[in-house]
């Protein structure tokens, strides 16, 4: 039986947004389509509040970091696109280092994230942080026991610094089932356009996820205190997270929501 639309939901499928997205995937599915309406729409609004975020940040000099965790194909890349793709890009910077250098790995371990921090009126980004030692370095043997566990004996202190110096600091998980993570990384390996996103620690991703799951179950216990939390984010569904992602970091941030842009 085909399913009676309501007029509104006609009006959302008549539009330009609704037609695309009811032709752009095979078979047809008007629910789908209508979801992906409320979506955009909802997103619309919420970026606009990101907007007049940022303008309060850079009218007084706030410094916000927004730090990204969670397992591979989790959609932190996608959250971080949708949430700053349409802010003022002088006065925000997306940070994704890479492999640390020779150099770097003979310094204190925050000091190359330490240097990434935002300037006055300046947000950041970080896909992926100094959070990578608590899960996926021990995890894949890129760091000894001991340098994890100096880690875990400094980073509440190192956040407490970063919130007392003033900055914003929020911290998100963003959490996937191992089927869906499966479903992702098939679709990744099967897009010519998504495959340079596989990487070698991706492909033991499955293999490896009960030891994630122990270390980002230590890593929940120990760092996620009462002055700074975290928050996960359940991503098997990437509109409904990213939606959840950009609600949760505007709740965080004391700004002025009457602010005219």
């Amino acid at each position: 039986m085909i399913k009676k639309l309501s007029e509104l939901e006609l009006k959302k499928l008549n539009s330009k947004k609704g037609l695309l997205a009811l032709l752009s995937k095979e078979p047809l599915n008007a629910d789908r389509a209508i979801r992906y309406v409320d979506y955009q729409r909802k997103l619309k609004k919420l970026q606009v509040e990101l907007i007049r975020m940022q303008t309060w940040a850079i009218n007084n000099n706030e410094r916000v970091i927004v730090v990204f965790q969670g397992r591979d194909a989790a959609g932190k890349g996608g959250a971080i696109r949708r949430i700053t793709e349409r802010i003022n890009p002088r006065h925000m910077r997306i940070v994704a280092l890479p492999k640390p250098t020779e150099d770097e790995q003979s310094q204190w371990y925050f000091q190359r994230y330490v240097e990434q921090f935002p300037k006055a009126g300046e947000m950041v980004f970080f896909d992926r942080s100094w959070y990578n030692r608590a899960v996926v370095e021990p995890v894949n043997g890129f760091c000894t026991p001991k340098e994890y566990e100096i880690f875990m004996n400094q980073v509440n202190d190192f956040e407490r610094m970063i919130l007392e110096s003033g900055i914003h600091l929020v911290k998100i998980y963003m959490s996937i089932s191992k089927k869906e993570q499966a479903k992702r990384f098939a679709d990744i390996k099967g897009d010519p356009l998504k495959q340079w996103k596989m990487t070698k620690v991706d492909e033991r991703a499955q293999e490896l996820w009960d030891q994630y799951t122990e270390y980002k179950n230590a890593m929940f216990k120990k760092t996620n205190t009462d002055i700074s939390p975290w928050k996960i984010i359940q991503a098997n569904r990437k509109t409904e997270a990213r939606v959840n992602v950009i609600n949760h970091i505007l709740n965080s941030i004391p700004y002025d929501k009457n602010l005219e842009i």
